[in-house]
């Protein structure tokens, strides 16, 4: 493709703006063309091309004059000899503090050392709040970028399609530029997770080769329903992008086959009223699909996006989801803010009045705010990335607190915006007034009452539940002391046994005494040791005790027990990988022990199994092997006694081969009919295995239902337990732990 001629550019931006100035149009595309000079492009394309191509990507947005200029001048003063001053004698002041705005920018280089990534997107949003138009031909820079990224040295490649998938896309998002949001993520994810890409790229061409022909009809259909209710509408059809398709996959860990909207259909009218009409013709033409219908219309997004959504079962029983809205509402979907950006009576040379109504203005104005008031960079930086780009929700407190948190928060994330305190000593929370699990997903407008307990710790489980950057921080830490401290009690417990069992007194300052012997500094850390494994009781009473005779221990088939009793930790891995490894034993590095759940010396506790994500000990059975027990399990009582029989296991899991693991649920649920369909759809849509399923009927009203299912580790139980927790049929569901 030529390079874009000067008149080529002057006709693109009269096409929307008759009164454009050409003059200052064709002085700033000589003047540009004359800095850059013969500088080349990676690919070796001239490089004034490339500030061409971004003035192009803008006149789509329509925007106004002084932009398209800062766009052609943009790379101007950093990387040739051009100034600032020159800039504003040959093309005023405005375009000045726009080129001004746009170098700055372009000497951070975003994607460095999380602290400094932090501090330049600081400045990156402070240049832009001073005039947004800064940020329109910023993303328009890095569109024309990612679009040639295959000419940059690779290593170089992965980095800026981090940052434009981390930073640029959702900031585009954030401004409600739709469109262009979807090409950089499209491009980026291209280079992130190519083989990711070229499945679900092949899968979407499979599949519109299979049901192209429905795209067609559905378009055909809608509109003949339409125009014969005397609605003027215009019908697109489109395939999802691979990028959204395969988020989506991700988040809620489903199978391509299971995605329900691979096509989307937007449905255009003249007038606000005209969309509600439609939604009723739609509705009772085809069956909806529930849970699947919101109004952005009588709701906008807070990035001013208006629309009303909804999803139908359609001919030939596919799923179409619709996106109804006015002309007007479509320019904003897709332009966003430079919808709001045009002139406001076409007179060249005044600056932009950007209009009151932009909502995400607003937003880019309050986040900056933010900024001054200065958290470190780095967790400005994650607070930005997980939740200034998220849609968000707004709760209360039951003092009338606002809250903000992003779509997908729960009560534990509440009560950590809260306060750090609340959210450790959490354990139940009040939405609205009703009693509610801490899992539930808020929504817009509930006031949340937090139930405390002190004394009590955040469990390890809710670091992957939680969406915002505070909670997840906070729980890691606390669950690490938590850890400790049961680590160090379970230490405590298995020493006093072993002292008692070598008839000797077991005292904190005798095993202070016995520190530096031990190599530890504190009694703490010899009591987390021992709990964990790594040093094995029967040496620290050697240590408190030197001169102690070593107990005679009995081999049990044939293997020493002594290697047995020395804590010998286990590696639980996939099927043949599983080994164990006695130390001290030549040759017994790892002895493979193959598959899972047969009878073999590996196995998982018959009454609720373990998953990854439990932490779990090993109880050595003479001639049995080793049963795997989740670190609660209440079954591990039994065993007491018996502190040679526990062995520390860790999960060692290949990712190459990913497998399943037995855990039981129990729930109640309402006697009526299809209750029990339903809960085991839940389970196979979110691509659980039902083993065995066990009822019994207490009374008319309820069923206790008991399930043995495998799943791929704990995030993914518990995200089956919190769907299964959603359904009004179901009035309780828990994990059970043999």
């Amino acid at each position: 493709m030529g390079m874009m001629r000067q008149y080529e550019l002057v006709d693109r931006v009269k096409s929307y703006n008759p009164n454009t100035d050409e003059d200052l149009l064709n002085r700033a595309y000589v003047y540009a063309m004359r800095a850059h000079g013969t500088q080349k492009r990676a690919s070796g394309d001239p490089f004034f091309a490339h500030p061409l191509e971004v003035a192009a990507i803008l006149t789509d947005l329509k925007l106004d004059d002084a932009t398209i200029v800062a766009a052609v001048l943009h790379d101007t003063v950093e990387d040739t000899a051009a100034t600032l001053e020159e800039i504003e004698n040959l093309f005023g002041p405005d375009i000045r503090r726009l080129v001004d705005g746009l170098t700055k920018i372009k000497k951070l280089d975003l994607v460095s050392k999380k602290a400094a990534q932090g501090e330049n997107f600081r400045k990156l949003l402070l240049a832009i709040v001073d005039d947004i138009r800064v940020l329109l031909v910023k993303l328009a820079d890095r569109l024309h970028n990612m679009r040639t990224l295959h000419f940059v040295p690779p290593e170089k490649r992965l980095r800026i399609a981090e940052e434009t998938i981390e930073i640029y896309a959702p900031l585009a998002g954030r401004m409600g530029m739709q469109e262009l949001r979807e090409e950089l993520e499209e491009l980026a994810f291209r280079h992130i997770k190519p083989e990711a890409h070229a499945t679900v790229t092949k899968r979407l061409e499979e599949v519109t080769e299979r049901e192209g022909k429905v795209i067609g009809e559905i378009e055909h259909d809608l509109k003949e329903k339409l125009a014969a209710s005397g609605i003027q509408a215009e019908v697109h059809g489109r395939r999802k992008r691979p990028y959204s398709i395969w988020k989506k996959m991700e988040r809620k860990s489903v199978s391509f086959e299971q995605l329900s909207d691979i096509f989307g259909f937007r449905v255009i009218v003249d007038r606000p009223e005209d969309c509600y009409r439609v939604l009723g013709l739609v509705h009772m033409t085809w069956p909806m699909v529930p849970g699947r219908y919101k109004d952005y219309i009588s709701t906008p997004k807070q990035n001013d996006y208006r629309s009303i959504h909804t999803t139908v079962v359609g001919p030939g029983h596919s799923r179409v989801e619709l996106q109804i809205r006015t002309d007007n509402m479509d320019r904003i979907a897709e332009y966003g803010i430079a919808a709001h950006a045009h002139y406001k009576d076409g007179r060249p040379g005044e600056p932009i009045q950007l209009a009151d109504e932009s909502r995400a203005y607003q937003w880019l104005r309050r986040t900056v705010d933010l900024l001054a008031e200065g958290d470190s960079p780095e967790e400005f930086l994650e607070h930005t990335k997980l939740e200034l780009f998220h849609d968000q929700v707004f709760c209360f407190t039951p003092k009338g607190r606002l809250i903000a948190l992003p779509r997908g928060a729960t009560p534990i994330d509440f009560a950590y915006a809260v306060h750090t305190d609340v959210g450790n000593s959490a354990v139940g929370a009040k939405i609205n007034g009703r009693i509610a699990p801490l899992l539930t997903e808020l929504q817009n407008g509930d006031e949340v009452e937090i139930t405390r307990a002190e004394g009590q710790a955040p469990p390890a489980a809710w670091e992957s539940l939680v969406v915002t950057g505070k909670a997840r921080a906070a729980i890691r830490r606390a669950t690490r002391a938590a850890v400790r401290r049961q680590y160090a009690g379970l230490g405590r417990q298995i020493l006093e046994r072993a002292f008692t069992r070598a008839e000797k007194a077991f005292s904190d300052d005798k095993l202070k005494a016995a520190l530096k012997r031990l190599a530890r500094n504190t009694v703490d850390d010899v009591l987390a040791a021992v709990g964990r494994g790594e040093m094995y009781s029967g040496d620290v009473v050697k240590a408190v005790y030197p001169d102690l005779e070593p107990e005679k221990r009995a081999t049990s088939e044939g293997r020493p027990a002594a290697a047995a009793n020395s804590k010998d930790w286990f590696e639980l891995g996939q099927g043949d990988n599983l080994k164990f490894k006695l130390p001290g034993e030549p040759g017994a590095d790892a002895i493979p022990i193959r598959g899972l759940g047969r009878d073999l010396p590996v196995r998982f506790s018959p009454q609720g199994g373990a998953v990854p994500g439990d932490r779990i000990v090993g109880i050595l059975s003479p001639g049995e092997g080793v049963t795997i027990y989740p670190i609660q399990s209440p079954a591990l009582a039994a065993f007491d006694n018996e502190p040679d029989r526990w062995l520390d296991v860790r999960w060692d899991l290949d990712d190459k081969a990913p497998q399943r693991f037995p855990a039981r649920i129990a729930l109640k649920s309402i006697n009526e009919p299809g209750s029990l369909a339903q809960i085991t759809t839940i389970i196979a849509e979110h691509d659980g295995n039902i083993d065995a399923v066990q009822m019994n009927r207490p009374n008319p009203d309820f069923t206790d239902v008991t399930i043995d299912l495998t799943v791929w580790d704990l995030k993914h139980l518990s995200a089956i337990i919190s769907e299964l927790r959603e359904k009004r049929q179901i009035s309780r569901v828990e994990r059970v732990l043999g």
